[in-house]
């Protein structure tokens, strides 16, 4: 029995280029040809391109199989690596499943992780201020990102945000400041309805120090020369009438 290239990969239910491509590659061996040129394949290669196909539908590369040989022994260990390969992507894609399923729920934005989400949104901040929780989120530990969610979550009207947004980069010194003595009142009530944010860089993955900075970074980036003024001044005022912090739980 000999068929032409048309006719095994007709038969192997591939394509004529990946038969081609597998003698390329040298995983297939090139047949005999017949007086007038053409390619005939017998029995044996079409197993072999069968074989090959059945494994790279089951997830293996053709660098994986050329590893294998042309043997037709069972590949144990290699159908284990990839099982457990396998196993890691589903997980991974189950993951994916349940939080596109909780975006599409909530109408979430993409650009935040689920934690911030849902209070982000019912917070309605501007880009500037999604941008940087979209920052914190990064460098920020589980209880940071609590401590924040929670916040935006039941976070009350700012009644200077308005004003904030709207500062024109060139506003001079003395309306920065007394913009941030209008907001001083409004930012101590947020701190003593979530204490949690007093220690809201206690666990970040990479140090408080870290995080700090890089949220500093990202303030400078985010918001232009007079807001930024402003959360100069503010934390000047609140620095020099410093709130109680918070006493830690005693252990029982």
């Amino acid at each position: 029995m000999a068929w032409s290239t048309r006719e095994i990969a007709e038969l192997a239910g591939t394509s004529l280029r990946a038969v081609r491509h597998y003698h390329d590659v040298g995983l297939l061996a090139e047949p005999e040809r017949r007086a007038n040129g053409y390619k005939q394949y017998g029995v044996t290669h079409l197993v072999r391109v069968l074989r090959i196909k059945r494994l790279t539908d089951l997830g293996f590369s053709l660098s994986q199989i050329a590893e294998m040989g042309e043997t037709d022994d069972h590949p144990e260990e290699a159908l284990r690596t990839l099982d457990a390969e396998l196993a890691t992507t589903i997980e991974r894609l189950q993951r994916a499943r349940v939080e596109l399923n909780l975006i599409l729920r909530q109408s979430a934005p993409t650009d935040l992780p689920r934690e911030f989400a849902p209070a982000a949104k019912k917070a309605t901040l501007s880009d500037a201020d999604r941008s940087l929780v979209v920052v914190m989120s990064r460098v920020l530990g589980p209880q940071g990102v609590q401590a924040y969610s929670d916040m935006l979550q039941d976070m009350p009207p700012d009644p200077m945000s308005a004003e904030f947004d709207a500062l024109p980069a060139d506003a001079d010194d003395a309306a920065c400041r007394a913009l941030a003595e209008r907001t001083a009142p409004f930012v101590r009530e947020l701190y003593r309805e979530f204490p949690g944010l007093h220690k809201a860089n206690v666990d970040a993955p990479s140090g408080p120090r870290f995080a700090r900075e890089t949220m500093g970074k990202a303030i400078v980036d985010l918001y232009n020369p007079a807001q930024i003024n402003v959360l100069v001044h503010l934390e000047q005022i609140l620095v020099a009438d410093p709130m109680p912090q918070p006493e830690d739980e005693e252990t029982p």
